[in-house]
């Protein structure tokens, strides 16, 4: 995105310098706090969308929709997938002073990016009536969660770019401008919505062409960042051309973002599936209220996530070393103390949450214990973010992987089987809090030793 100068590269870069020298609580905050705020906003996008529909569409909707977001938004982790990996390249290439390993990295993120997400929307659309019912869009879900998923499909490629360069303008130590790319497409959306739903009664196909309308207004955006002087890397054609050196660190970091949105994708899919035949549609937008919350209600504790990661990065490239575990321990405390906050609203405030979203009675009924015993290990989860951040922020694939794959592989998804058969759909909700609580004991466990094996004073 854009072409090399003279001079070519990278152009000098405080805000990246800044990740090296300032003190570490200071700018965890300010990597931090737009990071939240994007994250806020998309956050508050997806609930309010889903307020929007569920009153102005109806409960059945909800269902159709949250049947057809894993599929989407799998092939736009895939551009998220590509992001972190090649960011966390990009993150300890500058701290190293490595400008054309940057430059490279960032044009090989964007040509793979393209050549998957498109061939993979594809197949999706050639594919659709099989994909929709496997996860969960059976009987009177069916028909809408179709024309839902046919045109945001179209509109995911666009997402998984954004979602790659809001990895990369984070690396370079721009949270302001990755907390706007966020923010453009979620109040596009919301706006977009009341006018194609409310105003012009399109129903379905209005919020599927609100959700994509909104993907590309924020490609644009990134687009022209990278474009203006306020991003360092200018990269030519040739950075597009790929290099295996370089292919295979992203695919080998990346493949954790990927495999950990894989399996909330095969969650979704099971667990519409499992609450499909134990209560039928009503127990599927139960799921879908719940998943919403999930996806807002802890916004605080991926921003530091997200803020956090490159800052690792960078001083893990730098060889500071103690910097780094200031980082670990700063960024658990403060998660720590907003998933506290987290908890506590929802244990005290389910009820009026559940009313926001639907006037059915059975749902209101059902939605606010399940709620609860979701959001029941909620202080403990952020041990296990950071934990796993770390080994992808330092470029250590495997155990970044394998730590990434504890909480839904290794215990989430056994569990969803073994625990219906005893408790039934209480059991559904019991894996939650039983999964957070084992993955973190392991996390716990590997980032200790990391720590103390090697994270030593240089």
């Amino acid at each position: 995105m854009g072409s090399s100068k003279a001079g070519g590269g990278l152009m000098p870069g405080k805000n990246s310098a800044a990740l090296g020298k300032e003190p570490i609580g200071k700018l965890l905050i300010r990597q931090a706090a737009p990071a939240s705020v994007g994250i806020l906003v998309m956050s508050l996008n997806i609930l309010i969308d889903t307020i929007f529909v569920g009153n102005w569409i109806g409960s059945t909707a909800i269902a159709a929709i949250n049947v057809v977001l894993p599929i989407a938004f799998f092939v736009a982790a895939v551009g998220m997938a590509i992001g972190v990996g090649g960011s966390s390249i990009i993150s300890r290439a500058l701290g190293s002073s490595n400008r054309q390993k940057a430059l490279k990295a960032f044009g090989n993120q964007i040509s793979l990016t393209l050549c998957l997400t498109l061939g993979m929307a594809v197949l999706g659309l050639l594919y659709t009536n099989e994909l929709i019912p496997a996860f969960g869009g059976k009987g009177n879900i069916f028909d809408p969660a179709r024309v839902y998923y046919r045109i945001v499909l179209c509109g995911v490629p666009f997402l998984a770019l954004c979602m790659m360069g809001n990895s990369v303008i984070r690396a370079e130590g721009k949270p302001r401008f990755a907390m706007f790319a966020m923010i453009i497409p979620s109040v596009g959306n919301l706006i977009l919505d009341y006018v194609l739903i409310n105003r012009l009664d399109l129903g379905m196909m209005g919020a599927a062409w609100a959700t994509t309308a909104s993907y590309i207004c924020c490609f644009f955006y990134i687009l022209w960042f990278f474009l203006s002087r306020n991003s360092e890397l200018k990269i030519s054609f040739a950075d597009f051309g790929f290099d295996m050196p370089v292919l295979k660190e992203i695919s080998s970091l990346g493949f954790v973002t990927l495999a950990r949105q894989a399996l909330v994708s095969i969650t979704y899919l099971l667990m519409n599936n499992i609450l499909f035949e134990l209560g039928g549609e009503n127990s599927v937008t139960v799921y879908a209220i719940v998943g919403r919350m999930l996806m807002f209600a802890l916004f605080p504790v991926l921003g530091i996530t997200q803020g956090f990661l490159p800052i690792a990065g960078f001083n893990y490239g730098a060889r500071k070393y103690m910097r780094v575990r200031k980082s670990i321990n700063t960024a658990i405390l403060y998660s720590v103390i907003l998933a506290i906050f987290v908890f506590s609203g929802i244990m005290f405030f389910a009820e009026e949450i559940v009313y926001i979203f639907t006037d059915n009675k059975t749902i209101i009924a059902e939605t606010p214990n399940a709620m609860r015993i979701v959001f029941a290990a909620t202080p403990i989860v952020a041990l296990q973010l950071i934990g796993a951040a770390y080994f992808q922020a330092a470029g250590k694939a495997i155990p970044a992987f394998l730590l990434t794959l504890t909480r839904q592989g290794f215990f989430f998804i056994p569990l969803v089987f073994i625990l219906p058969q005893i408790y039934g759909e209480t059991g559904v909700w019991l894996s939650f809090p039983v999964a957070d609580l084992l993955s973190t004991i392991v996390t716990g466990y590997f980032l200790n030793r990391e720590i103390r094996r090697n994270l030593r004073p240089s």
